[in-house]
């Protein structure tokens, strides 16, 4: 009789339980294998020729051992030198200081000789001034040649260089690049304002506290402004003493008013001008005058 086909029987193969660092094989590789093959396989040529390792030799252990002791004997000398002369080069660097310190106190004591006596020659020359012609013409000459304070009514002017140029540099308008130099406030700029102020009226001008007289000087030195041989910095306070009201007015309608008008718009230099109630102007920190005489003919024929 004809039976159904029978079946194979199915057989179920057992799964491998997959390792957790499966799908780390390059790190496991690394690992594992953490010497190259080349290396060890060299390493393993030379330790079978006797060339790998310690030296074998008696002469060659001594060459090693003179080696070590070599370079031991130079580590310590060296150590030894250093730490003898630090107590040398310790003490010549206290002296250094020491006279450093002994040079900058004379230094001082110099400087305060010499702010001495230059008081004593301003104070000698405006009891001088005081001495000489009527209490008007004294007083007068006290206030031309800027031997006295000074304080009453008059202008404030503020004077700056424009925003660009202080853009850069930390703020430092003296180390700025990239930008025009027409910027920047000039000595002949300031030369200029302190000219139209003296020709509007003004008695007594000073910038950042700085007295002016009919001797003082507004040079340049490379890009900083000097008023009598000391530097300025940015920004300029011009204080002029007189009738404030009318003193703007002339200063502002005048050629140099205009042409600092003209540096605000067209470059653009920050202006600013107030009229004060009450301004304090200090003492010209030197008084030099000079008198002219008039010259007489002699007789003519």
């Amino acid at each position: 009789m004809c039976g159904m086909p029978q079946q194979p029987p199915v057989r179920s193969t057992p799964t491998r339980a997959s390792r957790p660092d499966a799908s780390m094989s390059l790190l496991t590789n690394v690992m594992d294998h953490s010497l190259d093959e080349g290396y060890a396989e060299a390493a393993a040529r030379k330790k079978a020729d006797g060339t790998g390792g310690m030296p074998k030799t008696l002469r060659a252990k001594l060459g090693l051992a003179a080696g070590l002791v070599l370079a031991a004997l130079v580590v310590t000398v060296g150590a030894a030198q250093a730490r003898v002369a630090a107590p040398v080069v310790a003490k010549e660097r206290e002296e250094l200081v020491d006279r450093i310190d002994r040079e900058t106190q004379a230094a001082d004591k110099l400087e305060d000789s010499v702010d001495k006596l230059r008081d004593d020659v301003s104070t000698r020359q405006r009891e001088a001034l005081k001495k000489t012609g009527e209490s008007d013409q004294a007083e007068l000459m006290d206030l031309l040649s800027g031997a006295t304070e000074v304080h009453g009514p008059g202008v404030k002017l503020v004077v700056d260089d424009a925003k660009e140029a202080t853009s850069g540099g930390d703020g430092d308008p003296r180390e700025t690049a990239g930008f025009s130099d027409t910027g920047r406030v000039r000595d002949h700029d300031m030369q200029r304002v302190v000219n139209g102020l003296w020709a509007s009226g003004a008695e007594a001008v000073s910038i950042n506290g700085q007295r002016l007289t009919a001797l003082s000087a507004i040079r340049a030195a490379g890009d900083a402004i000097l008023v009598d041989n000391k530097p300025l910095v940015p920004p300029y306070t011009v204080l002029a003493v007189g009738d404030g009201k009318r003193l703007s007015t002339r200063f502002q309608n005048s050629p140099d008013g205009l042409y600092l008008h003209a540096l605000q718009e067209n470059f653009g230099i920050r202006t600013a001008i107030s009229v004060e109630e009450d301004l304090r102007l200090p003492a010209a920190p030197s008084v030099i005058v000079r008198t002219a005489q008039p010259r007489t003919e002699k007789g003519t024929s």
